[in-house]
C-alpha cells in the first residue's frame, strides 16, 4: 500500500495526539505517564530542528548569495524582500484593527473571570513586564547594533541570536564574491557539499516528525486545564482566529494573483510546514522544514530561499502583529481605557515596529504586547491583568498564529522569486513525499 503524503502523515499523528492525551488525562497515572514516556519524544524533535537552524541558515545563505555572482542580485532580492514584509504586516494590522472595533469582544467579558484570571497568571504577567523594559531603555540605533555579533560561535549557540548569524553568513557570502573565482571555487564546492548535508539531516528529522507531533499534541491534551477560564475569553479568541483565516486568504491571493499558482499548490506545499509549526509554536524550530518545503514543494530558487525564510523566521511576524492589535483593543475594551482614532493608528505604527525590534526577544508575542500597550498610553497598574488576560489562552493562539508566520514566509518567497525569475516548477528529491503528485 502506497504511503500517505507526510501532511496526511501528520494530520494522523496531531489526531492521536488529542485522542489519546485526553483519553489518558481522565487516568490516575495517565498524566505522569505522557510527561514521562512521551513528552520527552517531542521536546528531542524541537531540539533537532533547531540543532541544525544554524548550520543550516549559514551554509545555504552563503551558496545562495555567492551562486548569484551578482551584488546588485542580491540587493534586489533584500529590499523586495524587507517591502513585501513591511505590507503584509501592516495589512495583518489593519485587518486586526478592523475585527477587534466591529466585533468588539471585550464587551462580552465576564468582569468575575478576570479576578480568576489575574490570580492565575499574575505571576508570570508581572514576569513579562519586567523583561519588556529592558528594549525600552535601549537607544534607538541599538537594534542595528545587535546586528553585528562579537563573537560568530557565541551567536550560532543562541537562536535568539539569529539575525546576528544571518549577518555573518551574509557578510561571508559576499566577501567571497570579491575574491578571485580560482579561489573562490574550492569554499564554494565545499560549502555545497555542506549543503547537501544539512538538508539530508533535515529529511532524516523529518522522518520523525508524525511521531514527534503525536507526542507534543498528546502533552499539550494533558497540560491543558484552564478550560473553563478559556471560555471566558472566547469572544476574543474567535476574532484572533478569523484574523489569522482572513491574513492566509491573503496570502492565498496575493500567491494566486502574482505569481499564477492556485490555492491547492500552495497548501499542499507548506502543509507540512504549517503542521510543524502548529505543534512546535516556533517559527525558528519550522525553519528547517519551511526552507525544504519552500524550494523543492514551491519551486523557489535556493538563492530567494536562503535570504528570505531566515530573515521572515525572525521578523516577520504576521500573525502575532494581528494578535497585538487585536489584544491592545481588546484589553481596552474591557478595562474601560479608551482609544481614540490616533491611537489605533499608533498601534499599527509601534505594532509593526516592534514585530522587528522584539524579534530577539524572548516570549515575544507579549514582549510586542507590552509596548504596543504603553505606546497608546495604557495604565501601567492595569498592565498585570492585561497581560493575565491573553497569557490565559495565548498557547492555543501560539500555535494557530505560528502557521500564519511560517505561511507568511512561503507567501514572500514565491512573491520575491517569481519578480526576478526564480520561481520554477517543483523539484523533490526522489525521496520525499507525494513525488509522483507533483512530477505527473
Amino acid at each position: 500500500m502506497k504511503k500517505p503524503a507526510l501532511h496526511w502523515q501528520i494530520l494522523i499523528g496531531m489526531g492521536l495526539g488529542v485522542a489519546i492525551g485526553i483519553g489518558l488525562s481522565f487516568l490516575t497515572w495517565g498524566p505522569q505517564f505522557v510527561l514521562n514516556w512521551i513528552k520527552p519524544f517531542g521536546s528531542m524533535f524541537i531540539s533537532l530542528l533547531k540543532l541544525i537552524a544554524v548550520p543550516l541558515i549559514i551554509v545555504s545563505l552563503v551558496k545562495g548569495v555567492s551562486d548569484l555572482n551578482d551584488i546588485t542580485k542580491f540587493s534586489k532580492i533584500g529590499l523586495r524582500t524587507l517591502a513585501l514584509y513591511l505590507l503584509t504586516t501592516v495589512s495583518a494590522v489593519l485587518i486586526g484593527l478592523t475585527l477587534v472595533n466591529l466585533i468588539q469582544p471585550g464587551s462580552h467579558v465576564d468582569l468575575q473571570a478576570i479576578d480568576r484570571l489575574t490570580e492565575t497568571f499574575g505571576a508570570s504577567a508581572n514576569e513579562k513586564i519586567q523583561i519588556a523594559q529592558e528594549p525600552s531603555n535601549r537607544g534607538p540605533l541599538q537594534f542595528l547594533e545587535d546586528l553585528i555579533p562579537q563573537n560568530i560561535f557565541l551567536a550560532a549557540s543562541d537562536n535568539r541570536n539569529m539575525l546576528q548569524v544571518i549577518f555573518f553568513a551574509i557578510f561571508f557570502a559576499i566577501s567571497l564574491l570579491l575574491i578571485p573565482q580560482s579561489k573562490q571555487q574550492p569554499v564554494k564546492d565545499l560549502i555545497e557539499t555542506l549543503n547537501e548535508v544539512v538538508l539530508k539531516m533535515v529529511d532524516l528529522i523529518m522522518l520523525f516528525a508524525p511521531y514527534a507531533v503525536f507526542a507534543l499534541i498528546a502533552t499539550l491534551a494533558i497540560e491543558s486545564t484552564e478550560g473553563n477560564l478559556f471560555s471566558a475569553l472566547l469572544g476574543y479568541g474567535l476574532t484572533v482566529l478569523l484574523g489569522l483565516a482572513l491574513i492566509l486568504v491573503f496570502y492565498l491571493l496575493l500567491v494566486y494573483f502574482f505569481t499564477g499558482k492556485s490555492p491547492r499548490f500552495f497548501l499542499e506545499g507548506m502543509g507540512p510546514a504549517q503542521l510543524v509549526a502548529f505543534s512546535t509554536s516556533s517559527s525558528m524550530a519550522t525553519l528547517p522544514v519551511t526552507m525544504e518545503r519552500v524550494e523543492e514543494h514551491l519551486g523557489v530558487d535556493q538563492e530567494v530561499t536562503s535570504f528570505v525564510c531566515p530573515i521572515g523566521a525572525t521578523v516577520n511576524m504576521d500573525g502575532t502583529s494581528l494578535q497585538q492589535a487585536i489584544a491592545a483593543v481588546f484589553v481596552s475594551q474591557v478595562l474601560g481605557h479608551d482609544l481614540a482614532l490616533m491611537d489605533q493608528l499608533t498601534l499599527i505604527l509601534t505594532a509593526t515596529l516592534a514585530s522587528i525590534g522584539a524579534a530577539a526577544v524572548p516570549s515575544a508575542g507579549i514582549i510586542m504586547l507590552v509596548i504596543v500597550l504603553e505606546s497608546v498610553g495604557f495604565p501601567s497598574e492595569k498592565l498585570p491583568i492585561a497581560l493575565a488576560m491573553i497569557l490565559a489562552i495565548d498557547r492555543p493562539l501560539d500555535m494557530c498564529r505560528t502557521i500564519v508566520n511560517v505561511s507568511g514566509d512561503g507567501c514572500v518567497s514565491m512573491l520575491v522569486g517569481k519578480s526576478l525569475g526564480m520561481l520554477q516548477s517543483p523539484r523533490p528529491k526522489e525521496w520525499d513525499d507525494h513525488v509522483d503528485q507533483i512530477q505527473h
